[in-house]
């Protein structure tokens, strides 16, 4: 976070607290406010932005942990959505809720 200028006398010897700012020169004090949150971009494999509803589709065979079921490169997920986490993305192929990482997919 960069320090803004004093809005009382414009001077840019500012102290910065836990919840607001400090002017030194006259004593001004107004709170922080919130920095806007940058939207979070996810990409495929191939480096496209990924969004809520697109199609993907494999890359390579992904193994399934806890099971012997195999998902084939070429299988596409339709309407996925993008959450935070170690996955990004959330689907359902072949009826089956499954999480992805989106570096194993790529836009179709």
């Amino acid at each position: 976070m960069t320090k803004p200028a004093c809005p009382a006398c414009t001077l840019e010897e500012v102290l910065s607290h836990s919840d607001h700012w400090e002017c030194v020169t006259c004593g001004h004090e107004w709170p922080k406010e919130a920095e806007p949150e940058t939207a979070r971009v996810v990409k495929d494999a191939h480096g496209n932005v990924l969004a809520d509803g697109d199609t993907v589709a494999l890359i390579k065979d992904l193994k399934l942990g806890g099971g012997s079921q195999v998902l084939k490169q070429g299988t596409k997920a339709k309407n996925i959505r993008l959450v935070d986490g170690d996955h990004e993305i959330d689907c359902k192929i072949d009826g089956s809720a499954i999480a992805l990482k989106a570096c194993f997919v790529k836009k179709s």
